[in-house]
């Protein structure tokens, strides 16, 4: 039978065993480094709704990985200051609320401090949105990324939402109290806002790692 004969001997086109190995080693270290600057399909698809986030070298407008270039991570948690905010979709007769949190505070594997509120901003104006100003009044005053060092990478989140006219927006004492373990949806809950008209997140770690 022609199927027994092949198994006695080594076919041609045979690829020794030490390229093999040699072959998914090589495999398993680009896998290693690429992942950190790899969205997963979830965290990708958190971003909709056109947001722009600008910082001074860095404009995002999509979901992405925050690279280790031109000190990048480094300079988002150390030197930036709050970006400009552009919604170009945002209704001119409409107000709106910004959001920033971590929800991944202290680490994405064990989130026990989160949400995290970064920067809280209502009474915005959609006029002004639309042109990248952020008219409005501060509730919690913006805190740049510092994620942890060791603790992997952190989301950091951002959400408009749509204010409801003649309904005024605040925090409880408590919540002023920390910025941590914040229920996002509760204080969504409580003043009766919808979900978020356009989010974008972007992932970053801490410079040192």
């Amino acid at each position: 039978m022609q199927g027994s004969s092949a198994s006695h001997h080594p076919r041609e086109d045979a690829v020794p065993t030490p390229f093999l190995v040699l072959c998914a080693c090589a495999f398993w270290f680009y896998r290693v480094e690429a992942a950190p600057d790899t969205l997963s399909s979830l965290d990708s698809s958190f971003c909709h709704g056109g947001l722009e986030v600008i910082y001074p070298e860095l404009d995002i407008d999509k979901c992405l990985v925050i690279s280790k270039d031109m000190k990048r991570r480094e300079k988002i948690s150390t030197v930036w200051k709050a970006p400009q905010i552009y919604f170009s979709a945002a209704h001119k007769k409409k107000m709106y609320i910004l959001v920033m949190v971590d929800p991944d505070a202290p680490s994405r594997t064990k989130p026990t401090s989160a949400h995290w509120r970064h920067w809280l901003v209502v009474d915005i104006q959609g006029s002004a949105l639309k042109k990248g100003q952020m008219q409005g009044t501060t509730l919690t005053d913006y805190h740049p990324p510092t994620p942890p060092q060791k603790t992997g990478f952190h989301r950091y989140q951002f959400m408009i939402i749509e204010q409801p006219p003649d309904s005024p927006v605040s925090l409880t004492e408590r919540e002023k109290s920390a910025r941590g373990k914040w229920d996002l949806e509760a204080f969504i809950k409580r003043f009766d806002l919808g979900a978020p008209v356009a989010t974008l997140q972007f992932l970053t770690q801490n410079y040192k790692d």
